[in-house]
């Protein structure tokens, strides 16, 4: 099976997008070539980026110890593994504390290394971080893999409580999925969503099915079609027969 997750507000499009930035950063981290540590710098200057944008901080903490005290409220309740619930209690205790550790604007550090942020404005440039415009960043790719490996590791390191948040929260967004079972008939599928708040939908069909979902919704209706995917160029074409899929329903 494959699934296909849609966010439904910009603040849960915006924890994704970390996610996908994180765990691609720290893959790349934690390789040994100097073309693999060119693409984490990448990852975590988009990082910056994606995460100067809002409170990110301010909000996780917030949705943290919301989550802390819904849990809470379940102790005692005998439809609850007790050791499972202490379990992602004491997580959340801990993360909530590493985050808060993090003082200043978030990333503040890498903004006061010169050298990082030279190479970060060259790299917006297509072929910006050749040799003979950043001859320091060459050099420094010539370095052996363990000390390019530190470096990195040490300017990625301190934003990680972030991405312990994230995991966090996307977990339990992802744990509170109602799923249910349709079909859409000659590809095409909508649900009337009475005024319901859904934070995120996720489709599952087949993975050996050469469709793929495309997803709209807002407060009052949910509308999936699925195409043929084309990467020859061509315009994707709705598929003209039955689908039977899951639709999870999102919300923490």
């Amino acid at each position: 099976m494959i699934s296909y997750e849609f966010p439904i507000n910009e603040r849960i499009r915006t924890l994704l997008r970390l996610e996908h930035l994180y765990d691609r950063t720290a893959l790349f981290a934690g390789r040994a070539d100097a073309v693999d540590h060119h693409v984490a710098l990448l990852g975590i200057f988009e990082i910056m980026e994606v995460a100067s944008r809002a409170d990110l901080k301010s909000d996780l903490l917030q949705e943290l110890e919301r989550q802390r005290q819904t849990l809470a409220s379940l102790r005692n309740n005998p439809h609850i593994s007790e050791a499972a619930l202490e379990g992602v209690l004491a997580e959340i205790e801990t993360v909530h504390a590493r985050m808060l550790d993090m003082t200043g604007k978030f990333g503040q550090y890498l903004r006061e290394n010169e050298w990082l942020m030279t190479i970060k404005q060259r790299l917006s440039i297509p072929g910006g971080a050749c040799e003979f415009d950043l001859p320091s960043y060459h050099y420094w790719q010539q370095l052996p893999a363990e000390r390019r490996q530190t470096e990195v590791d040490r300017w990625f390191r301190p934003l990680t409580p972030i991405k312990q948040g994230i995991d966090i929260v996307l977990r339990l967004l992802r744990d509170s999925a109602r799923v249910s079972h349709y079909t859409a008939h000659q590809g095409t599928f909508q649900q009337m969503s009475g005024g319901k708040t859904i934070q995120m939908l996720r489709v599952t069909l087949p993975s050996d099915l050469p469709v793929v979902p495309e997803l709209s919704a807002n407060r009052y209706a949910i509308n999936v079609r699925f195409v043929h995917p084309s990467t020859s160029g061509e315009r994707p074409r709705v598929v003209d027969g039955d689908i039977d899929f899951s639709l999870g329903y999102c919300n923490l």
